[in-house]
């Protein structure tokens, strides 16, 4: 029998309160209040009440490792959990309480899902943690892990970010717990009722439709809550650190917009979404890579002299040397840089480093190492952004920045969490140019950097008679 030994706090009482009673719920919490410990005192009581014989725990596979520490952490033993690997098959998979398993590997695996369509029954309760990344509802993931679910009487999904585009997002999300829940059987149904698509832009929404009646339909089943309303975290200090560009930088940096210049009358009448889309990436990360000190060209790294790398040494250098530090880059390219010069002057063993091209069991041992007293953590949000608790550092330092709000929040509150006591100190370091420019305006107002450049091309698309004229005045200001 599970017994949880960590006792909940208020919101999480309340949110038991109103989950335990359904079948079909969603905790959305922000990040950082303690989605996990209610997850598992959702299990306990219900294995307690024997209304289950086990949960299968669905979650980014980057975070897998984590969710065995959480569940150890609060029923002091991980002698119940299954964590899922290459060699988990129908044959091999265990007895357990506990199943983890990466969502990413339900749309690439099909020894997973296999195994995964053994364990669920009845008596089985399916979790989704970071549900948002089941929001797509013709991803292969999402359609498997629905249509399993079903096999399933529990189902509780988890994240302190269901919408990031707006109430689309809540269609897969709602309908893995139950098409009954918002009474639509298809997302054209759903489309029809509650979106407006643009006449001229295939694909495109416009506007959202009804909403009120949608908040009506999923409130009974979700509980919500954000950190400002639960916890007395200390404050947060936002700092902003400035270099600038090199002559070989900014030569490179005016070529490089030459370049798409040149592309620009192409874009304006283009119809194609891919195309637009792979046009505005590969427009902002060449200009954002430059202001970093290289560009990729051709599959090779052309480096330049830059002043960034120096002015993260001074940031460090005016930190007490007792303080530990979380460094978030956004390019790997940055972080061997930066190891590399921390190495040197801090010794090797004062670096964790924690990025996708290190294997599970390595990102887990620098973790630890941090935990147990390095001075450096040392990250791509990408992949450490989700689901670490990194509250023993108080300073924060974004070496260069995401173009999506939703990554950049998700990484400042690794340290922002239950169990901080200090204030947290966030120092963004900037170039002085037009695109880091544009991703501070951004992140300020909330906003993804790219689309709201892609939306600033439709409307000129759409709007203006000189639209190709327009267009590179836009391009000339990054």
């Amino acid at each position: 029998m599970i017994s949880v030994i960590t006792k909940p706090m208020r919101h999480q009482e309340d949110a038991l309160a109103k989950l335990l009673p359904i079948k079909w719920g969603a905790a959305f919490m922000d990040m950082g209040t303690g989605k996990s410990l209610t997850a598992i005192i959702m299990a306990a009581s219900r294995q307690a009440r024997g209304k289950i014989d086990h949960v299968i725990w669905f979650t980014p596979v980057s975070l897998m490792d984590n969710v065995r520490r959480q569940i150890k952490e609060h029923t002091g033993t991980d002698e119940q959990v299954h964590v899922f690997s290459a060699n988990t098959n129908e044959l091999t998979v265990p007895g357990c309480f506990w199943y983890v398993v990466g969502l990413e590997s339900m749309g690439s695996s099909n020894r997973t899902v296999l195994t995964v369509h053994k364990l669920i029954t009845e008596r089985a309760m399916i979790i989704i943690d970071e549900s948002d990344k089941i929001k797509e509802h013709r991803a292969k993931r999402t359609k498997r892990l629905t249509l399993l679910a079903r096999l399933a009487r529990y189902r509780l999904i988890m994240t302190g970010t269901p919408i990031s585009q707006g109430i689309v997002d809540l269609y897969a999300q709602m309908s893995f717990l139950s098409p009954k829940i918002l009474g639509y059987n298809s997302f054209y149904s759903f489309a029809a009722n509650h979106l407006e698509y643009s006449d001229k832009y295939r694909g495109m929404i416009v506007n959202s439709l009804n909403t009120e009646a949608i908040a009506n339909k999923i409130k009974p089943y979700v509980y919500q809550v954000t950190k400002d309303q639960c916890l007395d975290l200390p404050d947060k200090q936002y700092i902003n650190r400035i270099c600038f560009l090199t002559d070989e930088q900014k030569q490179a940096y005016e070529l490089t917009k030459e370049f798409y210049l040149e592309m620009a009358d192409m874009m304006v009448h283009s119809d194609s979404e891919w195309e637009k889309t792979l046009w505005l990436f590969r427009l902002f990360a060449s200009l954002q890579q430059i202001a970093s000190g290289y560009i990729n060209e051709y599959g090779k790294k052309r480096y330049f002299e830059h002043k960034r790398l120096e002015l993260l040494q001074q940031v460090i250098s005016e930190i007490a040397d007792d303080e530990s530090i979380i460094i978030w880059c956004k390019y790997l390219h940055d972080i061997q840089a930066i190891s590399q010069a921390l190495a040197e002057d801090w010794g090797r063993d004062q670096v964790c480093e924690y990025h996708g091209s290190l294997s599970t069991q390595a990102r887990n041992t620098n973790e630890a190492r941090f935990h147990a007293g390095a001075k450096f953590f040392l990250a791509t949000p990408s992949t450490g952004g989700h689901g670490l608790t990194l509250v023993e550092s108080s300073y924060v330092i974004f070496y260069n920045s995401s173009f999506k709000y939703s990554e950049r929040i998700q990484a400042e509150d690794r340290a922002h969490r239950i169990g901080q006591t200090r204030k947290v100190t966030y120092i963004s370091l900037w170039a002085d140019c037009g695109i880091e420019d544009r991703i501070y305006r951004a992140l300020a107002r909330k906003k993804d950097a790219r689309e709201e450049f892609r939306d600033e091309v439709e409307l000129i698309k759409e709007q203006a008679e000189n639209r190709k004229n327009i267009l590179k005045t836009l391009i000339r200001c990054l």
